[in-house]
């Protein structure tokens, strides 16, 4: 399993304007192979920006590779420029392999 995450750090006073550019678009994701899931994640408030983490998980890193180059992923991101008043500096990405799932009921070590 892979997980992807964007770290975004939303100005204050923006965070449901943030949250309805997410909850109102079509990302397409269930058209991709390999796609499990997605959740966007509210974090801690600091004097001027509230964090946020868009976190989604694949079956493989190369599942994910292969939404970063599909028309999808383009379609998904084509209004991206025009929120970034709600943002202060650009999002930071992060990748991971799973080393460890655990479920209810189930633990598994990854190969």
């Amino acid at each position: 399993m892979f997980v992807a995450m964007n770290r975004f750090k939303v100005a204050r006073g923006a965070e449901m304007e943030f949250e309805a550019v997410w909850a109102n678009r079509k990302t397409r994701l269930d058209e991709m192979p390999g796609f499990l899931a997605f959740h966007l994640l509210r974090g801690p408030a600091k004097d001027d920006h509230v964090l946020y983490c868009s976190h989604s998980t694949w079956a493989t890193k190369d599942a994910f590779l292969a939404w970063t180059r599909s028309e999808q992923f383009r379609a998904a991101h084509r209004d991206a420029g025009t929120t970034k008043p709600l943002y202060l500096g650009p999002p930071e990405f992060e990748g991971f392999d799973a080393v460890l799932s655990e479920t209810a009921g189930t633990r598994v070590a990854a190969a």
